[in-house]
């Protein structure tokens, strides 16, 4: 039998980064704080920034890596 690997981000993270990709995908997608930036212009942005919106919410999602 399979060995059942654990969840690195929770159902509710991935509905906030689906959300931001498809606000991505119509072309409403912001970056910055609270969307007064400029407009996101790669599918990696709009995951980080999907992420990003998960973790203030308190969601489970693994930290940022070190830069």
């Amino acid at each position: 039998m399979a060995k059942r690997r654990k969840r690195r981000y929770s159902p509710s993270a991935s509905r906030d980064v689906e959300n931001e990709m498809r606000r991505y995908n119509r072309g409403t997608a912001k970056s910055g704080r609270d969307g007064k930036g400029g407009k996101v212009k790669s599918r990696k942005q709009a995951i980080a920034i999907g992420l990003s919106k998960a973790r203030k919410k308190g969601k489970k999602v693994p930290r940022r890596a070190a830069a």
